[in-house]
């Protein structure tokens, strides 16, 4: 005896019958049209201003062997701060930590960034709370991992996969209610990459 689960998908199976198969698009290559001409051939200048038109904020820090000193004059007011579980030691602000839900700011190291959609690729290793809890969030992104496409950035982390990976363009934002552009309504309302050279850490 048939069951409606057998009947629903003997149903589906004979409305595909004799219909032309798609062929796989193949690999995925860029959001760009192909032959669009590249702002600049830098991918970093490329990053940045992407990130920046979605709101972000952006540092460039060509040695970051002394962050302590960027921290002193950053600019962000902060008492407390969020660590990502990935970030190195000697990037972390001189602040005692808190739990993100009640953390100043949220720091975080990124797996790599994305030149053509201005984004930060962030590891949930690091705790999800601390890339979307506080309203700053900092971000230490190196220039060694800044990639053309969203494609090359995803094959070069793909011997090393965590559970999920957040791909950050800039500061929630939201404008569903009225056109009415608001920033920080489901994380932060300012997002800041800090752009450090190949200096070892």
């Amino acid at each position: 005896m048939s069951t409606p689960r057998d009947r629903i998908l003997a149903r589906v199976s004979s409305a595909l019958e004799g219909r032309p198969q798609t062929p796989h698009p193949g690999a995925f290559g860029s959001w760009a049209s192909p032959g669009a001409p590249k702002r600049d051939p830098s991918p970093v200048e490329r990053f940045e201003g992407a990130f920046q038109a979605a709101g972000g904020e952006v540092v460039r820090l060509p040695d970051p062997s002394d962050p302590a000193e960027w921290w002193a004059d950053a600019g962000v007011p902060a008492s407390t701060a969020a660590i990502g579980a990935t970030l190195p030691a000697i990037l972390a602000p001189p602040l005692p930590a808190a739990p993100p839900a009640d953390a100043d700011i949220g720091v975080s190291f990124a797996r790599a960034a994305v030149a053509e959609t201005g984004s930060v690729v962030l590891d949930a290793r690091d705790a999800r709370g601390v890339q979307l809890l506080p309203p700053v969030h900092v971000v230490w992104v190196s220039t060694d991992l800044v990639y053309d496409t969203l494609a090359a950035a995803l094959a070069a982390l793909e011997h090393d996969l965590p559970s999920a990976l957040g791909i950050h363009s800039g500061p929630s934002k939201s404008a569903d209610i009225g056109q009415v552009l608001v920033r920080g309504v489901h994380g932060p309302g300012r997002v800041i990459a800090v752009l450090f050279g190949s200096t070892s850490l």
